[in-house]
């Protein structure tokens, strides 16, 4: 009698257990919502502002053939050329505006620059000589540019005048010619500019310098046409502030 008392109520709780976890049902697991970080801001620069800068260059692709005229402008002799070729280092500062236009974003500015040199030619047939040296450039020049996506690198243009100055040296066929000139030259070129900060960029261009021809005449009236034009290479260091 005992043991089925002691049944009947081991089974009255087994099926109690079993009927609340019926009636409870089952329960899905809750599952947290995905967390998206947002995305890293995109680093813009500005490029309004003054700048200054340091620039060493290339001369190259002169084209300059002496040729030796009487008084009377008959030319009697063209014994050579020559051709400036070397390096040149300088100096310059400008300042320059940002804008939009058209959606893209693009910079203008002047800049004024100062360039001292150590390009040169010569040649010496033992009948006639000549040197030419080119000593030093001072340019003004304005350049507009656009920039690419990132705003960190900029592709520009320039034009813009020079006014070198020349060392010329000529001597024979009558002719005997030392001194230095001045000459004016239409410069255009294409470059571009990367910053590495907000302060400090790195540039490299190309820039045609266009000079006309320079008549030279020495005491005895006899005369050459110097022509000095180039192109050239530059690369540097510019400063914003």
């Amino acid at each position: 009698m005992r043991v089925r008392t002691l049944f009947a109520a081991s089974t009255a709780a087994i099926l109690g257990v079993a009927g609340g976890a019926v009636a409870g049902g089952y329960t899905a697991p809750v599952e947290q919502p995905l967390v998206v970080a947002p995305p890293a801001p995109v680093e813009t620069y500005n490029w309004t502002g003054g700048y200054v800068g340091l620039g060493l260059g290339g001369v190259f692709a002169s084209d300059d053939r002496v040729g030796i005229a009487t008084p009377a402008g008959n030319v009697i002799a063209s014994p050579g050329s020559v051709d400036l070729s070397g390096m040149t280092y300088g100096i310059h500062a400008g300042y320059r505006w940002q804008f939009e236009m058209r959606g893209r974003q693009l910079v203008w500015g002047p800049e004024l620059s100062y360039e001292a040199s150590n390009a040169d030619d010569s040649f010496d047939t033992g009948s006639a000589s000549a040197t030419s040296e080119l000593d030093n450039l001072l340019s003004l020049r304005f350049r507009t540019g656009i920039l690419n996506a990132a705003q960190n690198t900029m592709f520009y243009g320039t034009i813009g005048a020079a006014r070198g100055e020349f060392n010329y040296k000529v001597s024979g066929a009558g002719m005997n010619y030392d001194d230095s000139f001045k000459d004016t030259a239409l410069t255009v070129g294409l470059g571009v500019e990367r910053k590495l900060n907000e302060r400090v960029s790195l540039f490299g261009e190309w820039e045609y310098r266009h000079f006309d021809k320079k008549e030279l005449v020495d005491a005895n009236g006899f005369s050459t046409e110097a022509t000095p034009e180039h192109h050239s290479l530059r690369v540097g260091v510019n400063f914003s502030f």
